[in-house]
Parts: structure tokens; sequence; C-alpha cells
């Protein structure tokens, strides 16, 4: 049983990894497009519609498809009051139970919420409502439903993880986290 957790814990992290890594040169392509539309429009006086509307789709893929990437890597923004003083075990149990009763259900209330709309512009083949613009916003719209599903993804991927901590499976996942900020905090407190 150990096992087969630890091996979907792997293959979930390294799916939102592989995504993530992915997704980010989309940012490369994002400046390039915007350049080639500014050098296009400016220089040429050539309308590049499709090449503009791209851009926004980047935009969205990076946003929708990046967040689960920016969970694992603890990237997130986090109002931090209280978390950073707790014990490692503390944290795994505010993560799970932020898990279970935050993370969880807002992105299976934003599934269900967006699974007709996005059904019904997939059936109607929704493209651009602009001449020359791109045919496929039906699939841009999909990314209403991929997200929240990347997102549970990696959140049970830690929950998993913190799991295992608590079950004494494995060593705590917050040790090899970024330095220790209360430290941090005792030695701006003494300045």
């Amino acid at each position: 049983m150990k096992q087969i957790i630890f091996n979907l814990v792997n293959f979930f992290e390294w799916v939102t990894e592989w995504t993530g890594k992915l997704i980010a040169w989309l940012t490369l392509f994002m400046v390039l497009a915007v350049v080639s539309v500014l050098i296009l429009r400016n220089l040429f006086e050539i309308s590049a519609i499709a090449l503009q509307e791209s851009v926004s789709y980047m935009h969205a893929m990076v946003f929708m498809l990046g967040a689960a990437f920016t969970l694992k890597h603890n990237d997130h923004v986090r109002v931090d009051v209280f978390y950073h003083r707790f014990s490692d075990k503390k944290k795994a149990w505010v993560d799970n139970l932020g898990f279970l009763l935050l993370l969880l259900p807002v992105c299976i209330f934003i599934f269900i919420y967006c699974k007709d709309y996005v059904m019904f512009n997939w059936e109607l083949k929704e493209g651009s409502n602009q001449p020359g613009g791109l045919p496929y916003l039906y699939m841009l719209k999909g990314l209403l439903l991929a997200m929240p599903v990347a997102v549970i993804i990696q959140g049970l991927a830690q929950f998993l993880t913190n799991s295992m901590y608590l079950l004494g499976w494995r060593e705590s996942p917050y040790a090899n986290s970024s330095p220790d900020t209360t430290q941090a905090i005792k030695e701006a407190s003494h300045v």
C-alpha cells in the first residue's frame, strides 16, 4: 500500500512539474508574439488579429495551467501570520485541512459550475468574433475545467505527502523548504 501511494504521489508531482515547465515556455512565445504584433502594426501597418489573440490564449494557459505548478512550489499568495511558527506536524495538519475544506471544495465548485458552459461552447465550436481571429475560443474555455483538475491533482499529491509524513512513512516535506522564516523573524526583531 505504501509503495502505491509513493508512486501515485511521484506521478502526480511529475505531471505538475512537466506541465509547469512546458507552460513556462509560453511566456517567451507571448513576448515574441507581442513584439511581432507591434512591429507588424507600427512598421508595416498590418493588423494581425490571430497573432494578437494568440497572446491572450497563451496568457490564459500560463495562468490557468500554471496554478498547480505554483501550488507545488509554494509560490502562491499566502497571508502567513501563524503558519511559519508551526511545527512541521502542525503545518501538515493545516495543509491537509486546507486541502479538504478549502481547495478541494472550491475546485469542485469551479468544475461543476463551468462544466455546462464549457460543453455548450465545445458543441458550438465557438470561435473569435473578430474577422481573421482564431477559431478555437471553445478550446480556450476548456481551461475552465483543466485548471481545477490540475490543482486537485497537485493538492492531492501534497495531501498524500503530508499524510505519509503524519503516519511516519517519510521525512518531513517541510524540511527542505526555504530558509527558516522563524529564525529570520527572530533575527529581525533583535535589530
